[in-house]
């Protein structure tokens, strides 16, 4: 199976919302540090009780993926060359007809495709620059910095700026972050920015076991038209969950297998995709399902199956099995990484 549906995929009408705490905690936890299963020679290991491995696991379950920040790269060449020409052939066009009109429409058509390049020129200088930013933030102190530049530095009400800021308060407060999306108006927004906007504030919504204003949002992003195949795959997963978490499960299950999480051009998202199988599984009661997909969790970082052990709204199935498997390997954190953009 290929990494994406040769179908569009099309989002379910509005219904109950729901998503809880994990489907932005898990692409965003780490392929960090693995705790290592095998004691070493001559060593006693000391086995943490559950209670022990569920407060170290929790703290690892908290941040939402970042990939739902990152634009979706432009090919400024393929732009210019697509542009020039069609106004190549409106210009041929009206020396053809010679008319004043047709002259008149050429040049209104040629300072407005000018326009646009400069546009896209400057939202591509603001990428880099908000990306910049984000990649210095890699600790506490780093992150409140970068926020403080993103503050000085951008408007308030820039939203390639707004994102950036939510995506650094994901790490240390999901609260803050979910009210810096929420100033975000939705309506006057280009499609492809509202449906990121609304995909991160899915994300933690379901991280914070809110799973029916996940839904809400989730059942308003347009699956199909997606082209980026980052992020069609990145809504996909969020959607799963969430469709999974509200009683949707057989549509999370299909939706979900029209993907394929080991595919070479999945990358980060490999997390996301298993995370969200988890929960889909769960949701229509195939444990063999839930047991393949934590334990694909696991061996990209057994700390990643913390998502699933004391979380609000959590399958029963899931989090069992979760807990079993964790108890399996004696998982004993030791260090957070934190996720770069």
């Amino acid at each position: 199976m290929t990494s994406e549906a040769s179908k569009p995929l099309k989002s379910s009408p509005p219904s109950a919302a729901h998503p809880d705490a994990g489907l932005a905690s898990g692409a965003g936890a780490p392929n960090g540090d693995r705790a290592s299963t095998a004691p070493k020679a001559g060593s006693k290991k000391k086995k943490k009780s559950l209670s022990e491995l569920q407060d170290e696991l929790r703290a690892l379950s908290r941040k939402p993926s970042s990939q739902a920040a990152r634009p979706a790269p432009f090919d400024m060449r393929k732009i210019l060359v697509r542009g020039g020409a069609v106004i190549a052939v409106v210009w041929v066009v009206a020396l053809i007809v010679r008319h004043w009109s047709g002259y008149v429409a050429a040049g209104v058509l040629t300072v407005g495709a000018i326009a646009a390049v400069i546009w896209l020129k400057r939202h591509m200088a603001k990428t880099m620059a908000l990306g910049s930013i984000l990649r210095s933030a890699d600790d506490e102190q780093g992150r409140k910095a970068a926020l403080e530049r993103i503050d000085s530095e951008f408007k308030k009400n820039d939203t390639q700026a707004v994102i950036a800021k939510a995506q650094l308060q994901m790490q240390d407060d999901p609260r803050a972050a979910l009210a810096t999306l929420e100033k975000v108006n939705l309506e006057r927004e280009l499609p492809p920015v509202a449906g990121q906007v609304r995909a991160m504030r899915a994300m933690i919504h379901l991280s914070l076991g809110e799973v029916q204003p996940a839904r809400s949002l989730v059942d308003k992003l347009e699956l199909g038209k997606q082209q980026e195949p980052s992020t069609r795959v990145l809504f996909a997963a969020v959607a799963s969950e969430a469709w999974a978490r509200t009683g949707d499960g057989r549509k999370a299950v299909d939706t979900m297998e029209l993907f394929n999480p080991d595919a070479d051009d999945v990358g980060e998202l490999r997390a996301q995709l298993y995370r969200s199988r988890a929960f889909a599984y769960a949701a229509v009661n195939d444990s063999k399902g839930v047991s393949r997909s934590l334990k694909k969790l696991a061996d990209i970082n057994p700390h990643l199956l913390g998502m699933f052990v004391g979380q609000k709204k959590v399958h029963p199935l899931l989090e069992r099995e979760a807990k079993n498997l964790v108890m399996r390997m004696g998982v004993a954190p030791r260090k957070v990484v934190r996720q770069r953009m």
